[in-house]
């Protein structure tokens, strides 16, 4: 017979959307029962994601530095050519994941949340049966939240499998293939496509539009693009890929030709999805906006006490939406009045070099005459140019509107400039003006000096330009 259990909350998923919201429903004092039935305590971003990817990155910068340094020097450095065990390489960033593991463990057993690992399957929208290792259990809840997370879309003529592998066999090969072909040019194909180029592989991108990053303005692309150019990148642009066949990939270009490319491992990166199947979701009678769950601003579905947070309720599919969900649904749920009501959240590419996007861009803004915008190049910056960060066209852009200054959107591309994200998004959270960020002093010598720069420059006052 079947275990059964009761619960003030039932948290479905432990990515960064769950474990969050089960930490702060512990915090809380609510009474919390947490599934995990995916990837680990962490989710996707902490397994299979946003961590050990960046960790992969990381690696393959270390090993491009030093192969500049074998190859002729670079800064006065010299070095013997070096070599790369990714096996060596896997492990450690499987120790770092393990790592944060036991962190989000810690955590969830500090605020007294009790996490189940089994797969949950709901009967209505209250009750679901979870199969564990140990048997069945069935809980029932007083609130449910949803945190199911999202997956990397199959294409029908390239299923995952053998050579044909996602973003997740990716991260853990152990050896680096010689010939990548990368199905995909978003954001998560051309951060791993650049990193397997950095360790040596030989790597071309398939991407059906007519360029890569089609969500990004040209301007904040051009200088990715103008790397994988420079590193011998092979790019079919307006290209579709068809079948893996016998080593090659078959797609055809932009002009209708049928051509073959040789590859050793095919990273397919064409999307996500939300994890809607195989767990119930069909019989908890909640309202969808496509093929996501439709929620409000309090992040509630149209179940009473039914929530859903994180990739599950659509775009952004970004681990920090998620975390701020969490939260909100976990204070109401305790009594509290929250909104989850952002003015912006600020998305990061780890490519080469980063880019990051925070608030509204030209695209959103196109044929306004009410909208100031300013560049600053990094090549003016002194502390780009120190670690070799203002010679690859990068820049930060500045929008607001120009009745009242108000910032609209900040943008950036170049190396490092990720660190940046989080001013982008405090000041345009405070709703700050041009003349906040001119009026805040900012430090010598950084990077963000770019930043108040472009915000000067857009009052018609720049200092270094």
């Amino acid at each position: 017979m079947a275990e059964t259990l009761k619960t003030k909350v039932l948290i479905i998923g432990a990515g960064t959307g769950g474990y969050v919201a089960g930490i702060r429903c512990g915090q809380l004092g609510l009474d919390t029962v947490l599934v995990d039935g995916g990837d680990g305590l962490g989710g996707t971003c902490l397994n299979v994601g946003c961590i050990p990817s960046k960790a992969i990155i990381h690696a393959a910068s270390k090993f491009e530095t030093v192969s500049k340094a074998a190859a002729g020097g670079t800064l006065g450095i010299t070095a013997s050519k070096p070599a790369i065990d990714l096996a060596q390489t896997t492990a450690w960033k499987d120790g770092i994941v393990r790592k944060l593991n036991a962190g989000v463990a810690a955590l969830l057993k500090k605020s007294k949340v009790k996490v189940i690992k089994g797969w949950a399957n709901f009967t209505d929208a209250k009750t679901c049966t979870v199969t564990t290792a140990d048997g069945d259990i069935v809980i029932s809840a007083e609130n449910v939240i949803l945190a199911t997370g999202s997956e990397p879309v199959e294409l029908p003529f390239l299923p995952f499998g053998g050579d044909v592998i996602s973003s997740t066999e990716a991260l853990s090969l152990s050896a680096v293939p010689e010939k990548l072909v990368v199905v995909g040019g978003g954001y998560i194909g051309l951060e791993l496509g650049i990193a397997f180029r950095k360790l040596g592989a030989e790597v071309a991108i398939v991407e059906m539009a007519d360029r890569l990053l089609p969500l990004y303005d040209k301007a904040l692309t051009d200088p990715v693009q103008n790397w994988l150019e420079k590193h011998g990148v092979e790019l079919h642009l307006g290209a579709k890929a068809g079948s893996f066949e016998k080593g090659h990939l078959n797609f055809t270009t932009k002009d209708g030709e049928a051509r073959k490319l040789k590859a050793d491992k095919v990273l397919v990166t064409v999307g996500r999805r939300p994890r809607t199947k195989g767990w119930g979701l069909e019989n908890m009678g909640v309202a969808m906006a496509g093929p996501f769950v439709k929620i409000d601003d309090r992040c509630a579905t149209s179940m009473r006490n039914v929530w859903a947070v994180g990739d599950l309720t659509g775009e952004p599919m970004l681990a920090h939406k998620g975390s701020a969900q969490g939260e909100v649904v976990a204070e109401i749920i305790a009594g509290h009045d929250r909104r989850f009501d952002p003015v912006t959240i600020a998305a990061v590419c780890f490519t080469e070099p980063e880019i990051v996007s925070a608030g509204l861009g030209p695209l959103d803004v196109e044929g306004r005459d009410d909208v100031i915008t300013a560049v600053f190049p990094l090549a003016a910056i002194g502390r780009a140019l120190a670690i070799e960060a203002g010679e690859d066209g990068g820049f930060v852009r500045v929008l607001a509107s120009k009745s009242d200054h108000r910032l609209l959107g900040v943008q950036a591309v170049g190396q490092h400039v990720a660190e940046m994200s989080n001013s982008f998004a405090q000041m345009l959270e405070m709703g700050a003006v041009l003349e906040d960020v001119a009026g805040v002093i900012h430090v010598h010598p950084t990077l963000g000096e770019a930043f108040h720069e472009a915000s000067l420059r857009a009052l018609g006052h720049a200092i270094h330009i």
